[in-house]
């Protein structure tokens, strides 16, 4: 059985820890200092109580709740506070990996002592750190995240075998994770409405009628998952940037060259860990679209920043907006995999070169002693 833990309002509920006065009152925290002019990257339970979220601007997120309490993220507490937390997991003994900063899974062999284990954890966390986490439990990693949301917050949900398809049949599908909102309306024209709908779909169905996408959908709910990890390798799901910028632009090349710039860090990463990644997500956020987000997954994996970018075009040609005004953006790079394969074609071994040979210079000298000239137009605002 799967473990997920999941931590209830990560960063604002830190803030809410260290500082008392918080606590109880609705917050968000900020991605920049500027109150007015950032996005909410995390919002407290009682700011999402008056419909505030994360990827809000937060002159809306104000007009919404006049009383909202401010923040600007500190990500120096919330790394050192997961890591703790990370460390603490692995004190009861078992295999335990990171899902993201602010969820954890666990392997658990012994069935007898789930409920049991869970709630020492979340005594264990709150009493270390003054935080709730919510816990999910499930035969394999994708039911086990679904059930973390199922009680929140501070609250527990077991799939067994008798309960899963009753509770299933509750959850609509769009709350699994991996079903955006364009796989929704997919689903829900093949008659998939709830996760258990979905669940009950045959292997052949699914891929049939959405391809490799629907047979790894099959594959992941009908998992029994167990970790084969060597020990201290904690393998992320995704490695992302964002930025937001001083105010809003439309400028075509000011904005692709951010764009660039969030591709490149985000390869850097992914280089500096063994990764290549075959699914770009890019996120973009303006007066004229809105929040606009969007993912494609392509059949050959990298880590190249120049062609994450070429990616990232792509998916943003999907807009509809010749040059629409951008206020915030970002960059993530998901369905990773270690990259253990060499070039196959000269040009790719030339490419492959030049990278490790970028990577080591700037390593060696500072990060950006050699870039991209396209990224330079990021340093004035146009």
């Amino acid at each position: 059985m799967i473990l997920h833990i999941d931590m209830d309002a990560f960063f604002a509920s830190i803030e809410q820890a260290i500082n008392p006065r918080l606590k109880g009152k609705p917050l968000i925290v900020g991605s920049r200092d500027n109150k007015m002019h950032t996005v909410v990257c995390a919002a407290s339970y009682e700011a999402k109580a008056q419909g505030i979220d994360s990827g809000m601007s937060t002159a809306d997120a104000f007009k919404a709740c006049p009383n909202l309490e401010f923040v600007p993220a500190d990500q120096s507490k919330y790394i050192w506070t997961s890591e703790q937390i990370f460390e603490l997991l692995k004190k009861y003994g078992f295999e335990v990996v990171y899902a993201s900063i602010d969820e954890f899974q666990i392997d658990i062999r012994d069935e007898t002592e789930l409920q049991a284990i869970a709630r020492d954890i979340q005594k264990q966390i709150y009493a270390n750190f003054n935080i709730t986490a919510s816990i999910g439990i499930a035969k394999n990693w994708l039911l086990a995240k679904l059930a973390s949301k199922i009680n929140k917050p501070n609250g527990i949900f077991i799939f067994t075998e008798e309960n899963l398809e009753g509770a299933l049949a509750k959850i609509p599908a769009k709350k699994l994770c991996g079903v955006g909102e364009k796989t929704n309306v997919v689903l829900e024209g093949l008659g998939i409405k709830t996760c258990l709908d979905l669940y009950k779909k045959s292997a052949l169905f699914l891929e049939q009628n959405l391809g490799a996408y629907g047979l790894n959908f099959y594959l992941l709910l009908h998992a029994k998952d167990s970790f084969e990890l060597e020990a201290g390798e904690d393998k992320p799901k995704s490695i992302g940037h964002s930025y937001t910028l001083p105010r809003a632009s439309e400028t075509p090349g000011f904005i692709k060259a951010w764009v660039r710039l969030l591709s490149e860090m985000v390869a850097e990463r992914l280089r500096q860990n063994n990764f290549v990644s075959s699914t770009v997500h890019i996120w973009l956020n303006g007066p004229e679209i809105g929040g606009f987000s969007a993912q494609k997954t392509f059949g050959q994996a990298t880590n190249d920043g120049y062609e994450i970018y070429q990616r990232c075009l792509k998916i943003m040609a999907k807009l509809g907006v010749k040059t629409p005004k951008i206020r915030a953006l970002g960059v993530t790079c998901s369905n990773l995999t270690l990259a253990s394969y060499p070039a196959l074609f000269k040009e790719q071994q030339k490419r492959q070169k030049l990278l490790e040979a970028i990577d080591k210079i700037n390593s060696r000298y500072g990060d950006s002693s050699i870039f991209p000239a396209q990224t330079m137009f990021t340093r004035r605002m146009p």
